[in-house]
């Protein structure tokens, strides 16, 4: 070829509809392997029936747009007008990915732009459903669930390929948080993978879809990247579609990004990067495909960054040319994509115009009847009244045992603590070990024995275990040591993935230095198994709000919004220790709000906070209480999430020790303890002048100060369980006191933290129902109100903790 002839077959390839990023991967054959794909004379050429599969996309996606336009005037749906080629780009990521490699099911995180196009064109929803959502009536709410605006919603079902393959399709329900879904389905993608058993990771995939302005400036996309070639959190690669509508609401691109695409952020994983003008539906289909076939072969990410154009503005009421003056007068000329498409389908043969607008005029029908259908049921369910109360379901099944007998205790521990010969461990190591085997053997376990023990027991029961976070393998205190390493060939074992043969799944991952994606992660691996116990562990707990997003919109919030059950579990280090505002506080108080406990009043049924929570948030002191609570966890039929908040000063702390018999026989987990010292160090209760209620590791201070003030009329009782409140429990503590005067709840938080102001009205409350209320009721001993967490001065925080531990013993009413 001459020179001339290399350039214009190069403008050819490469400088039409489609441009292609593939030079920084750096793998040679990957980019071999996109060359000669791309670097042909005619890289695709449609059948007819091909092009009437894509023909049929545009026309399901514009109809559908403009029958909602006629039908709901007055209603936002964040449309895909001007960007209708997204629906034959996903169809043709489905069709190729299931016709051509066998994928079987196909995870989805979507975006708010198109979404109810998207569900009803080519996902599989009913458009009676969405008609109905239009309307103000939704059929897919349970009774008392708190539902979500219908751009929010998911979709359970499956897509029909072009071959006739049907192809599971799970569309996850996603906040108005910008990308936030997107761990969310690569955790559920993980662990659909897993439980398939697809180590090739052949028959599950996950879908992506992106706006360009969230891409390129949420963070969560770079955190979700991060975790793609990592081997505990590793799909075979994500297909990642960008609607690149030039425009983030009404910022421009380059106020919104510093680099020269919106896809730009996924070079730093090596995947290549397809533009594709998106009016140009064959080569969007092309693209598609393309980007299916990559994702096969080299089980990695691949982006397509559809370049299209919003023809409203952020929603069909917003006014675009207020700040996008110059590209609205083009919108306001350009031709649809569908019209584009018609026309080249007509000027070249392949269909008549009457033949298209057939397939237009059926299309409309259906979604006629369909929209008649839904306006019969909507006249049969007006919409609920807004003064309706909200309500849980109730959830009625009894806690499962949590007791293990004493053989299979025993069993474990030997494979816990026995070194394997020719296994050379760091000398601390075996020294904790050996610890571990000489307590158990006196009858006596720590918090990380028990917390062993009840991972090795469900494993052995059939219940998969996955602990995930930042450092967790060893434990950021040095507690865990779940991950052992030879310190000669530095190879690894981890004891509790090889309890026996039939044992289920025991996974331990230390996590990116990230905590947003990677709680979402963990969050999407329980949508998907809810028979397994996964537990995320904040390095500290003060850490955890960087995950906030997914704690606000989805661990406590998604069963309300979108019925989605999910058990995971969120370790938090937590307490004041001199530490300062960054290593002291996993912010119970935030929790605390969080949950849907009704405080206000005592309840007419005292089993219903526990049915009906949405949440569990307990700060143990015993490690008995620690195995049965993460037995409780994994056992449950009906999941919800347990936020568990543990001391760092008491993991090994002397007096922190369970008898293994509290393991055993009828021993369950206890939500209220009682004062041990009764007939000790202090009176019997009925003596009692003084009740002192607080949680979590200021008990053991509480109880050195009272011996040191000499007290014997005062009982210190834990709350190890505050939400949903323990009502009967506490009740029944309260009324073993009946010469008790002086109730206090005392912490060592600050009084705008800790939970203090979740438990003064529940207290009180309980006073009342006892007949030990007065006039001011349960009294505060702690911190005053503090903008930091916590002091950052050693000196401070001994005078503070000084203040309040006597404060717990001396305030009157």
């Amino acid at each position: 070829m001459t020179l001339r002839e290399i350039i214009a077959a190069c403008e050819k390839t490469f400088c039409g509809s489609l441009g292609v990023e593939y030079l920084h991967v750096p793998d040679r054959a990957k980019r071999e392997w996109l060359r000669e794909r791309l670097e042909v004379s005619q890289p695709f050429q449609f059948t007819r029936d091909e092009k009437l599969r894509i023909l049929d996309g545009l026309i399901g996606a514009s109809s559908f747009e403009r029958f909602v336009a006629v039908k709901f005037p007055h209603d936002k749906r964040y449309g895909l007008d001007g960007a209708e080629g997204l629906a034959p780009a996903v169809q043709a990521v489905l069709d190729r990915s299931a016709d051509t490699y066998g994928i079987e099911e196909v995870i989805m995180g979507s975006c708010h732009r198109g979404r109810l196009t998207m569900l009803a064109a080519v996902y599989g929803k009913p458009a009676e459903h969405l008609f109905e959502a239009f309307a103000g009536v939704r059929t897919d709410i349970l009774p008392g669930m708190a539902g979500d605006v219908k751009v929010h919603i998911g979709h359970e079902g499956g897509h029909l390929t072009v071959q006739g393959n049907r192809v599971g399709l799970s569309v996850l329900a996603n906040p108005s948080h910008l990308e936030a879904v997107d761990p969310v389905a690569t955790g559920k993608a993980f662990a659909k993978q897993h439980l398939a058993g697809d180590a090739g990771q052949d028959r599950v995939m996950c879908l992506a879809l992106h706006g360009d302005a969230a891409f390129a400036g949420q963070g969560m996309v770079y955190e979700t990247l991060g975790l793609s070639r990592l081997a505990d959190y590793d799909v075979g690669g994500t297909v990642r579609l960008i609607i690149n509508n030039q425009v983030g609401f009404t910022t421009d691109a380059h106020c919104a990004r510093s680099t020269s695409y919106a896809s730009d952020l996924a070079k730093f994983v090596n995947a290549p990067i397809l533009h594709v003008n998106a009016d140009d539906v064959e080569s969007v289909v092309f693209a598609c495909r393309l980007a299916a076939d990559w994702r096969a072969k080299f089980k990695s990410d691949i982006v397509v960054d559809l370049v299209c154009y919003r023809k409203y503005g952020h929603n069909e009421f917003d006014q675009p040319s207020f700040t996008q003056p110059l590209m609205y007068q083009k919108v306001a000329t350009q031709t649809a994509p569908l019209e584009q498409y018609v026309d080249k389908l007509t000027s070249e043969g392949t269909f008549t115009r009457q033949e298209i607008d057939d397939r237009l005029n059926k299309e409309w029908g259906r979604l006629q009847r369909a929209f008649d259908s839904s306006k019969e049921f909507v006249a049969n369910h007006p919409e609920v009244p807004v003064a309706l109360p909200i309500v849980a379901p109730t959830h009625s099944e009894p806690e499962p045992s949590t007791a293990v007998e004493q053989q299979v205790l025993n069993a474990i521990m030997e494979k816990t603590t026995t070194v394997p010969d020719g296994f050379e461990p760091h000398a601390g190591l075996q020294r904790a070990l050996s610890g571990r085997q000489k307590h158990f053997e006196q009858g006596i376990v720590d918090w990380s024995t028990a917390e062993a023990l009840a991972f090795g027991s469900l494993v052995l029961e059939g219940h998969p275990v996955r602990v995930a976070g930042q450092d967790v393998q060893r434990g950021t205190f040095s507690q865990r040591h779940a991950v052992w390493h030879d310190q000669v060939t530095g190879k690894s074992l981890t004891p509790l993935a090889h309890m026996g043969d039939t044992q289920a799944r025991f996974d331990i991952a230390n996590s990116p230095l990230g905590e947003l994606a990677a709680l979402g992660f963990e969050y999407g691996i329980t949508l998907a198994h809810p028979q397994s116990l996964v537990m995320w562990e904040a390095q500290f707990g003060d850490f955890a709000n960087n995950a906030q997003v997914i704690i606000d919109n989805f661990l406590t919030s998604g069963e309300s919004k979108w019925q989605y059950e999910s058990g995971l579990v969120l370790s938090l280090p937590h307490g004041h220790d001199g530490q300062g505002s960054e290593h002291s506080s996993a912010r119970i108080e935030r929790f605390l709000m969080l949950g849907n406990d009704e405080g206000r009043f005592w309840p007419s049924d005292l089993a219903a906070p526990h049915q009906n929570a949405n949440i569990d948030v307990v700060y143990m002191t015993t490690p008995a209480n620690y195995f049965h609570i993460l037995r409780r966890q994994g056992r449950r039929a009906h999941k919800r999430p347990l936020v568990m908040f543990f001391s760092k000063s008491l993991l090994r702390h002397p007096q922190n020790r369970s008898d293994v018999s509290q393991l055993t026989g009828t021993s369950a987990f206890t939500p209220v303890l009682c004062d041990p010292e009764h007939g000790k160090s202090i009176v019997a209760p009925d003596s009692i002048s003084r009740v002192v209620f607080c949680t979590g590791q200021i008990y053991f201070a509480l109880c050195k100060r009272r011996e040191a003030l000499g007290l014997r009329d005062v009982a210190i009782t834990r709350l190890e369980q505050l939400h949903p409140f323990p009502w009967a429990e506490v009740k029944e503590n309260l009324q073993k006191y009946p010469s008790a005067k002086t109730f206090v709840w005392a912490q060592e938080e600050h009084h705008n933290g800790g939970a203090w102001h979740f438990m003064w009205d529940r207290l009180d409350n309980v006073l009342r129902e006892t007949g030990q209320y007065s006039s001011n009721g349960v009294l505060y001993a702690g911190r005053g109100p503090s903008a930091s967490t916590a002091a950052g001065l050693k000196s401070l925080h001994d005078a503070e903790e000084d203040a309040l531990l006597n404060e717990a013993f001396t305030v009157q009413n």
